[in-house]
């Protein structure tokens, strides 16, 4: 008996740009699934989570990355640099590039630290909102600053695009045993996951009141008798003012917050669900290692 061996191909692609290039929009399309938060507040991506995407019998695993800006603070470094640690072991880099801001000096910046990767795509996001004249000038620019194998144009939220992008990806990638399980999922822990989508929501509901320093921790999960989830979370801020904003109006807000990400979390992951949020002042968070360990981040 003859065994014929079919050859498999697996690689990690590092998406990566600046803050609100649309990064997670594309991750969250590819996947065709909320795997990442969607925020129109900037840096909300922390965490560095790996979405397993098969296109035909290729496995492409996509390192979906915290947008890149000039850090200031210790949370801030930890971000950025899990961003550019994502590319010391990819197969492939796509530069997602905000069609509608153009090509920013940390566009700029990004390029000169990738551009000699030997398997750097683009990605120029949002093009449906810009005149297509406006669109050729930064193709040849973008064209001129680095050897990119190619350059999309694509509408992430409009999923416009994004087919064509995926196959030319899957193209470079190396022949290899598949990495993961070959079906389209996450690595990223459930804790981790559903402090997330909640994180999603202090930012959709408070984002003009309240800044960047929260943290969200899944610190319990129960199953009852029924199998409903009982999910324990604290919301951290870090002074008794965040958290009068953070509860305000007699808890309405808080429940606010709990009703959207418990139907989130419901619609994820196809459970009943019971979502108990506790808001607390820690000052010191940013500078609690267990804080960075939890998202996947280093502290230094």
């Amino acid at each position: 008996m003859v065994f014929i061996m079919t050859k498999t191909y697996s690689g990690f692609i590092a998406i990566i740009g600046p803050t609100n290039a649309g990064k997670s929009t594309l991750i969250n399309q590819i996947m065709e699934r909320k795997v990442s938060i969607v925020s129109h507040k900037v840096q909300t991506t922390r965490t560095r989570l790996r979405a397993i995407k098969m296109v035909g019998n290729i496995q492409l695993v996509f390192v979906d990355t915290p947008g890149v800006f000039k850090p200031n603070r210790r949370l801030d470094r930890a971000m950025v640099g899990a961003a550019m640690s994502a590319l010391d072991d990819a197969d492939a880099v796509l530069l997602v590039v905000d069609a509608q801001k153009g090509i920013t000096q940390t566009v700029r910046d990004l390029i000169v630290k990738i551009k000699n990767h030997k398997n750097l795509f683009v990605a120029l996001n949002k093009v449906d909102a810009v005149a297509k004249e406006n669109l050729l000038p930064m193709v040849a620019e973008l064209s001129n600053m680095a050897d990119f194998c190619e350059i999309f144009m694509i509408s992430a939220l409009k999923n416009d695009g994004v087919k064509q992008m995926l196959k030319s990806l899957a193209d470079v990638m190396p022949e290899s045993p598949y990495l993961f399980e070959t079906k389209d999922s996450v690595d990223v822990p459930d804790m981790l996951y559903l402090a997330e989508l909640t994180r999603e929501k202090v930012y959709k509901y408070i984002h003009q009141e309240l800044p960047y320093h929260i943290n969200v921790v899944t610190e319990k999960v129960d199953t009852d008798p029924e199998g409903a989830l009982e999910i324990y979370q604290k919301i951290d801020v870090q002074s008794e003012a965040h958290k009068k904003i953070g509860v305000a109006r007699g808890g309405a807000q808080l429940k606010k917050i709990g009703t959207a990400a418990r139907h989130d979390i419901q619609d994820q992951w196809g459970v009943n669900a019971r979502l108990h949020l506790f808001v607390r002042v820690e000052e010191n968070w940013e500078n609690t290692a267990e804080n960075y360990i939890d998202q996947g981040l280093e502290f230094k």
